[in-house]
This record gives structure tokens, C-alpha cells and sequence, in this order.
């Protein structure tokens, strides 16, 4: 398909420091709950940047004054609080929100290096077909990186002409930023699976509708995660996988995973809670079923094998013994 033509999106007031091109191309839409503190730090930090990007708060009914913070500290933010914790559909609504062509999201503990968003602003300008941007991500005070940059510097989906680095069918949603107008109408982030492993499906519907996805190292997001463990959260990235394959895997590949989840429910109390909630949600799901392109799929398919080991030097090849599904793959 041919992507539709990239808009060039209305002027708007700058600061003293402003970039005059990317503070009107880049907006960054931040999504919080309960985390007044943590998201304060992120404002303080974004709007820092060079580029002076419209920021967009969406608030997951906090309940810990956070609005009443965020129009104190920062009344430069356009707030938007719903009522109700919409999950990672309330980035949905941040960016329709914005009237800028690209947007940026953070999360509440994550913001964007000083020059990432005009960098990402050239980098769309001059790839049509791009429609989301990968960043590398640096971890903590230290700015360690993410053992993801690797795995999506190493896809094996190599790397379009038409795209300014190597493709890929995933990314961490506080380190993209996309295309507006591709990433609204692709759905944005499903409200169905509301957090946990979201970015799966976005990814897979933005590629299915012909965009191109590539991780671009030179773009970078800080990610500062709290340490505490995360409660619940592997049994919403099991349900979530499970959606995920109802609504766009062959059915095969669906009742596997299925059959695999429910064998490990006696031992498992994740796969339990997992296959509770996502039989709940199983209706829904199906009805919003729509099988990928098979380049698609393939792509999928190239992904979930797991790379054959060298041979050793005084041993042949070993046969091929099909397919291992690989987790975290670009």
C-alpha cells in the first residue's frame, strides 16, 4: 500500500530555546497512574529538552493528587484525565490530542535524550513508509543499555532500503515514537489488552497495513524502571500473548499455545490467572479476529526460529528439527 502523504501539521508558539522543526513535528503523549513523583521527574526532564515538544498528559484515574501536581509544576502540559484507567489506550487518546505529526511516548519513568525527537522528526520526514521508530533505550541512573537494543539491532528481518534501520515486529512503547496518522489509524494500542506486552499487536497491525517498523539506535530513550517488583504483570504478558494469537496467528498456532498454557496450570499460577482472564476475553477477541498477510506471518515466522548453531568443525550439519518459539524477539 502507499502510506498516505505525511502532513505537515500547524505552527505552533515556541520557546526562547525552541527547535523551530521539531517542536512542531514531535509531540510527546505521557501516560501515569499513582506515580506523582515519578511523573514530575519525566516533565521536569522533557521539558528540558532542546526541542520544546507539546507534552500531553493522560492521567489512569490516580488517586494521589497527581492532576492537581501536574497543573501546579507544569501548566505549560495539556492534561487529560478520563475518569477511568484506560491502560495503554490512554496513549490513544494523548495523540489524538496532539495535532503534531509525530508522536513520542514516555511513561511516567522514562523521557527522551536532549536531540532524540528532531533526529526522529528527520528521520520520518524522509522515510514516507516509516511509520514507528524503535529507539535504543539506556537503563538507569548509569544509562546501561537495554538488552533489547541488541536484539532489535540484530533482527533477522534485515534492513528495507526504504527504511533508516533494520526492520522489526516489536519495541518497547516508552522508547517509540510514530507516525500519527499511521499509529490512529491502525487502532493504536488495543484497549482489550489494556497493559502487559501491549506493543505486539500494534506492531503486527502496522505491518500488516504495509508500514515499515525499524530501530534506530541514534534515537534514544532514558528509562529510569523502579526496582520493586511489578505484581501481576507475567500473567498479563501470558494473557495478552494469548489475545494477541486469537486475534491475528492461524488458529493452529492459537490452540497450541492454548493446549500449552492450560498443561501448566496445575503448577502455575500465572498460567492460571493467564487462561482465566484471557477466556474471559476470548469472545472479544474473536470478534475482532484478522489474520495477517501471509508476508506478514512469514516475517512472524522468521522471527520465532530459533537461529541453527554453527557446526562444529569436524561434525556436519545437523538436520533441521523445526521451530522453537524465542521470547522478547524484535
Amino acid at each position: 500500500m502507499t502510506p498516505p502523504a505525511t502532513p505537515s501539521g500547524p505552527a505552533a508558539p515556541l520557546g526562547p530555546a525552541a527547535s523551530p522543526h521539531s517542536a512542531v513535528r514531535v509531540g510527546v503523549v505521557v501516560i501515569t497512574r499513582n506515580r506523582r513523583e515519578r511523573l514530575l521527574h519525566t516533565l521536569d526532564r522533557l521539558a528540558a529538552l532542546p526541542e520544546r515538544p507539546p507534552v500531553t498528559v493522560v492521567d489512569n484515574a490516580s488517586t494521589d493528587h497527581t492532576a492537581h501536581a501536574v497543573r501546579t509544576r507544569h501548566p505549560g502540559v495539556t492534561l487529560l484525565t478520563p475518569g477511568r484507567n484506560l491502560g495503554a489506550a490512554g496513549r490513544n487518546v494523548g495523540a489524538a490530542a496532539l495535532n503534531t505529526p509525530y508522536i513520542a511516548f514516555a511513561d511516567d519513568d522514562s523521557w527522551w535524550e536532549p536531540g532524540a525527537l528532531a533526529h526522529a522528526a528527520r528521520l520520518f520526514d524522509t522515510h514516507p513508509r516509516l511509520a514507528l521508530i524503535a529507539a535504543a533505550t539506556h537503563v538507569g541512573p548509569a544509562g546501561h543499555p537495554d538488552p533489547l537494543n541488541r536484539l532489535l539491532a540484530t533482527s533477522p528481518l534485515g534492513h528495507a532500503p526504504d527504511l533508516p534501520g533494520p526492520s522489526v515486529l516489536g519495541f518497547l512503547a516508552c522508547a517509540a515514537v510514530v507516525r500519527r496518522d499511521a499509529f490512529l489509524a491502525a487502532g493504536g494500542f488495543h484497549p482489550l489488552l489494556h497493559f502487559g506486552g501491549e506493543e505486539t499487536l500494534l506492531a503486527l497491525d502496522l505491518a500488516a497495513a504495509g508500514w515499515g517498523l525499524a530501530h534506530c539506535p541514534q534515537v534514544i530513550a532514558r528509562h529510569d524502571p523502579d526496582p520493586g517488583p511489578r505484581t501481576g504483570r507475567t500473567a498479563r504478558l501470558l494473557r495478552n500473548e494469548l489475545l494477541t494469537l486469537w486475534m491475528r496467528r492461524p488458529l493452529p498456532r492459537a490452540l497450541a499455545r492454548t493446549w500449552a498454557l492450560a498443561r501448566a496450570c496445575p503448577a502455575d499460577p500465572d498460567a492460571r490467572s493467564a487462561l482465566a482472564a484471557a477466556l474471559a476475553r476470548l469472545p472479544a477477541a474473536l470478534a475482532r479476529r484478522r489474520p495477517l498477510p501471509p508476508a506478514v506471518e512469514h516475517s512472524l515466522t522468521t522471527l520465532e526460529t530459533p537461529p541453527a548453531p554453527p557446526p562444529h568443525p569436524a561434525c556436519p550439519p545437523a538436520p533441521h528439527q523445526g521451530t522453537t518459539p524465542r521470547e522478547n524477539t524484535p
